[in-house]
């Protein structure tokens, strides 16, 4: 009669603790996709939504760097995705509007949306 008894007892806490540590690892799961989204993915779209902002405000007379590290400084900016670019006098080549990297400050050659200040020589 004991045996038997005990026996139920057993089951039953297995599968309690079975259910307990399915629930602890789906939150624990749901924890470190938090973390990720937190980290990484939502500072990613802010980077992206910035990027294309900048993408849309590029106009004929700024100075532009490519993906590709060429300087050059927009002659025709239109709603289309091309630009024209003239990168040195009388060359201008024709490039794709996602191609830029970043428009740059022509008073120091420093692209305008860095952080970093600039150092001042005394």
């Amino acid at each position: 009669m004991f045996i038997s008894e005990a026996m139920a007892q057993a089951a039953n806490t297995a599968t309690t603790a079975q259910q307990g540590s399915l629930s602890g690892t789906l939150i624990q799961l749901g924890l470190i996709f938090l973390i990720f989204y937190v980290i990484l993915i939502r500072p990613q779209q802010k980077r992206m939504k910035e990027h294309d902002a900048l993408l849309a405000s590029i106009k004929k007379g700024d100075r532009i760097i490519t993906g590709g590290g060429i300087y050059g400084k927009v002659v025709k900016a239109d709603d289309t995705p091309e630009l024209v670019v003239e990168i040195a006098d009388g060359v201008n080549i024709t490039i794709n509007r996602m191609t830029v990297r970043d428009v740059v400050n022509p008073m120091d050659n420093v692209p305008a949306n860095s952080n970093k200040k600039a150092k001042s020589k005394k």
